[in-house]
């Protein structure tokens, strides 16, 4: 079956539905969504019950690309710099130093085992070096596992910063396949060029963003998403454009938003987490569209003594050497090592060399797809158990709510009170979004003159103005007083 403009459309939202549908029962079974919605893709594929013909690396590596801006953005999103700061050390570690080790030990197995130069072999070691941010993040999330410590943001950290660090490795290994008389060492001004532009990028429009989004007055709050989604572009646009790591700044980006006030942030970061999940079942149905399963079954030995390598030894040993000068037990060390997904990141990556035309290139992307298939199935299917099994898992914690979400709740704000804006308030002339509130409060109403206004970030407050305030205690409402830097004399309501 050929895809046409008549049919795209309907076949498309026939195998998204599909994938929903399969997705919501998969987790009796205690297999990761992510699985089925490759599996979906490849029986819709040329080879499958669906005969849908679908071989362009091009345009899966281009849709690989969009839907890694849309995963990792709205990873950093949902990122609290609270939750990270304690182990922010730990995972630049391992997406810096664990990615590398993973690769070389991983490149050298498969120069030793394989026909492959010792180029292409670091090559396939950088193509799955790295942790895939949509699985880890969709398995943890949608399985709510409870982990002791610091292990959670831990992983989150680690498998949304160290896809840049892969793509850079696979960038430059395939450079030195391409031309191999270059010196090994000529990687490393890449390297640095990359890291330290994506970073310097990521948090300067990451300032940028925040500052557009507080001063621009757009008429329709559903503007505002789609502003971010066209800063987000340019983000990672205008980063790889002046040699950064795009993937690295649009993550740093989305980590500095995540953990400051702006306009419409609660709608902002729920659309992003529906096209994360969007994206995640587009790519996984693209990739499994593309792969040819008869092209698989020649390389499942070889795969299976990689992925084996890669699972119990290299990735294990990348993550102890990693946290080597990190005060960490040695079962959650070992925790860490097994919560090494690979998913969709590495087959997006492995359409690289399809397009170089290098000579192996159909066999790396097939053993790619057969490590990565492994990897989620093994690791995947059993992160409750082996957490279980090292003792790292705590009781399931209640998936927080956003503001929006808390103040609908009948349980909540218990605390209501008038506060009045004094004619000489320092705070007339702000826009709410730059009071800083805490989450635990909300401005529910205004009364301006004869004027009743439902508030938002935007709203600008001025002298004179009676806010009817709720707050879930005494406490939070003592900090409503400091950030509206009036007397704690309000009229009870």
């Amino acid at each position: 079956m050929s895809l046409t403009i008549e049919n795209i459309l309907l076949v498309g939202s026939l195998l998204l539905f599909i994938s929903i549908l399969i997705g919501k029962t998969s987790h009796r079974f205690g297999i990761p969504t992510l699985v089925l919605f490759l599996f979906v893709g490849m029986l819709a594929g040329s080879e499958g019950i669906g005969r849908i013909h679908f071989d362009n690396p091009q345009l899966a590596q281009f849709i690989g690309v969009v839907s890694l801006n849309f995963i990792l953005f709205s990873g950093g999103l949902d990122t609290n710099w609270r939750s990270i700061k304690p182990v922010l050390w730990q995972g630049i570690s391992l997406s810096t130093l664990g990615v590398l080790l993973t690769a070389v030990s991983l490149g050298l197995f498969v120069w030793w085992l394989t026909d492959f130069s010792l180029y292409e072999g670091l090559l396939l070691g950088a193509i799955v070096s790295s942790t895939d941010a949509a699985a880890v993040f969709s398995i943890l999330r949608a399985k709510n596992i409870g982990l002791k410590s610091q292990l959670k943001p831990t992983l989150e950290l680690e498998s949304g910063s160290n896809d840049p660090m892969a793509y850079v490795l696979t960038i430059a290994f395939l450079s030195l396949v391409v031309t191999p008389e270059q010196s090994l060492l000529s990687i490393i001004p890449l390297f640095l060029q990359q890291m330290l532009l994506g970073a310097l990028a990521g948090l300067l429009f990451g300032k940028l963003t925040k500052y557009i989004v507080n001063k621009i007055q757009l008429t329709y709050e559903g503007l505002y998403p789609v502003l971010v989604i066209a800063l987000m572009f340019i983000t990672f646009s205008a980063t790889d454009f002046i040699g950064g790591n795009g993937f690295l700044a649009i993550y740093i980006c989305a980590v500095f938003l995540a953990n400051q006030d702006f306009i419409h942030k609660a709608t902002i970061v729920k659309m992003f987490d529906s096209l994360a999940w969007l994206m995640q079942i587009v790519l996984f149905l693209t990739l499994g569209l593309l792969v040819f399963p008869s092209h698989i079954l020649p390389v499942i030995g070889i795969g299976l003594l990689i992925s084996l390598f890669l699972i119990f030894i290299a990735r294990p040993l990348s993550v102890m050497v990693a946290l080597t000068p990190f005060k960490m037990k040695m079962k959650q060390r070992l925790y860490i090592s097994w919560v090494g997904l690979r998913g969709a990141v590495p087959i997006v990556f492995a359409t690289y060399p399809l397009l170089a035309g290098i000579e192996k290139a159909n066999m790396i992307f097939n053993i790619v797809f057969f490590i990565s298939l492994t990897s989620v199935l093994v690791q995947g299917t059993t992160l409750n158990t082996i957490a279980r099994w090292l003792r790292v898992s705590a009781p399931e914690l209640a998936i927080p709510q956003m503001a929006q979400e808390t103040f609908l709740s009948e349980e909540i704000k218990k605390v209501r009170t008038e506060i009045i804006i004094p004619e000489d308030g320092s705070v007339a002339g702000e826009k709410i979004v730059d009071l800083h509130f805490p989450r635990t409060a909300l401005i529910a109403m205004i009364n301006r003159g004869k004027e009743y206004l439902t508030p938002n970030g935007s709203t600008i407050i001025e002298s004179g103005d009676r806010l009817v305030v709720l707050a879930d205690d005494r406490e939070s409402m003592n900090l409503v007083y400091e950030c509206l830097k009036v007397a704690p004399t309000p009229k009870a309501i």
